[in-house]
């Protein structure tokens, strides 16, 4: 058979980047040919994993015009527009090459504040597909929010007691929606290319979305818009994290894709099964002097291990040196710049996850069973947190004080109801067993997926199924 090769562009964000690269090795393992392009600032954190690049996957980077890390909200509109400008013509460039060389693409398939990918491909006469990487439920936000419910959340999203019913969804309070919909939203580009995404579906013969999430976890959402089908492929997480069957592929499962330091896993090997606190709050999220403080004190007052990756500041500055507290916090955990995070929530000593609740930590949860406590900050994650503690219950939302700060007395207080909680304990451990069946053998996820390879071996349109095994 002739070799089909797949060109996958993602924005260059982390929490992009991981889901994609697993969907691309899904594809490789399939027996396509995929190359992976994203903007070179992707590419440095990538370059840091240690192991080889898998079979039928290449990866490749082009100048995204970013100088230095951005201080405002203008600088991140304004790479927005360059990225587009610059990522553009690399996508039409690549393609080109491609073809020219005899060896041309047969599919794209791009990621969220891409659209433009799409048209190029639209305009260069190859199928392309779109990857949500955040659940069902939040492109079910934006769709109505674009679509006949945007004037109703502007208007009474700043009262907090106010709260709104949207199709095929839960009810959401103000803090529930994501922030990019709420008047106090800095990043101009945001929604306007959610609006071009849907305007490009609108336009295709037969809407599509691969997203990143399985069918029994979100039933409703996906049937929130009839007229686009929303495809489960999901959890794209490390598949040695859901079947053990490809050890080496841990390298991709930690936030900066480095293989895990042996030092805290000795550390999690001594305690006890489910007492370790574990706290990250992604790539991004740089918490104030104040807010770390008070974890701090949360942390100390609950006396519980725990295991907190606290990232280096720009300039390398350990951030726990400002602590106040930081010798009688020591003497209870340990701190990290950096962990595999798959293979520390998968270790039988975690009792509970302090998350940002990014849709990438929060699959992550779910697939490894622990319970979660909510710290959401901006984008999707209070929505994500929304569906943790109210639909799944599966863990519990901090609340913030007057001022915007949680404080230690309720930090201790909500990780006590995660770590001794039997009913989210139970609940945790029932969307793992259903989050490893959708992504095995004969699961809905696994199916879907093999679906897609045989439309992308059609052309474009759904025929017999992919011939090549596929590997998760």
């Amino acid at each position: 058979m002739e070799e089909l090769r797949v060109l996958l562009v993602t924005f260059p964000g982390q929490g992009h980047i991981n889901p994609s690269l697993q969907l691309a090795k899904r594809l490789a393992a399939a027996g396509l040919k995929v190359t992976f392009l994203t903007a070179s600032s992707g590419l440095t954190r990538m370059s840091k994993a240690t192991t080889a690049t898998p079979p039928g996957l290449t990866f490749a980077g082009f100048s995204d015009g970013a100088t230095a890390s951005f201080k405002t909200a203008d600088d991140v509109n304004d790479y927005m527009v360059e990225l587009r400008r610059l990522g553009s013509r690399a996508v039409e460039d690549m393609i080109a090459s491609a073809a020219a060389n005899g060896q041309p693409f047969v599919h794209v398939v791009y990621t969220i504040l891409l659209p433009w990918v799409g048209q190029i491909a639209r305009d260069l006469n190859i199928p392309s597909t779109f990857l949500w990487i955040q659940p069902a439920a939040l492109f079910g936000v934006y769709y109505h929010y674009l679509n006949g419910y945007g004037d109703a959340i502007r208007e009474n999203v700043v009262d907090p007691s106010w709260s709104i019913h949207l199709p095929g969804l839960p009810q959401l309070h103000s803090r529930d929606l994501p922030s990019v919909i709420k008047p106090s939203n800095v990043y101009d580009f945001a929604v306007p290319l959610v609006q071009e995404h849907l305007d490009f579906l609108a336009s295709e013969k037969n809407p599509k979305i691969l997203i990143n999430t399985f069918d029994t976890l979100e039933p409703e959402a996906l049937k929130v818009v009839e007229n686009i089908n929303l495809v489960t492929v999901g959890p794209l997480i490390p598949s040695a994290f859901l079947d053990g069957k490809d050890p080496s592929d841990t390298s991709f499962g930690g936030d900066l894709f480095q293989k895990s330091a042996d030092h805290y896993i000795e550390w999690l090997n001594s305690k006890p099964k489910e007492s370790v606190v574990y706290l990250s709050f992604g790539s991004l999220l740089v918490l104030s002097n104040r807010q770390t403080e008070e974890i701090a004190r949360g942390l100390i007052q609950s006396r519980r291990p725990f295991l907190w990756v606290m990232r280096r500041t720009e300039n390398g500055e350990k951030q726990e040196d400002k602590l106040s507290c930081k010798e009688e916090l020591e003497e209870l955990g340990m701190i990290v710049p950096w962990c595999s995070q798959v293979e520390v929530l998968q270790h039988p000593s975690l009792g509970c996850f302090v998350s940002h609740c990014g849709w990438n930590s929060s699959l992550e949860s779910l697939v490894s069973g622990v319970p979660v406590v909510g710290f959401p900050q901006w984008s999707d994650q209070a929505t994500n947190a929304k569906l943790i503690e109210d639909v799944w219950k599966t863990g519990i939302r901090l609340t913030e004080n007057e001022e915007g700060i949680v404080e230690g007395g309720e930090i201790k207080r909500c990780i006590e109801m995660a770590m001794e909680g039997e009913e989210m304990r139970r609940n945790a451990k029932k969307w793992k067993d259903l989050a490893l069946e959708a992504a095995g053998e004969g699961g809905s996820s696994t199916v879907n997926l093999r679906a897609f390879l045989g439309e992308i071996e059609a052309g474009g349109e759904p025929d017999e199924p992919f011939l090549s095994p596929l590997t998760l």
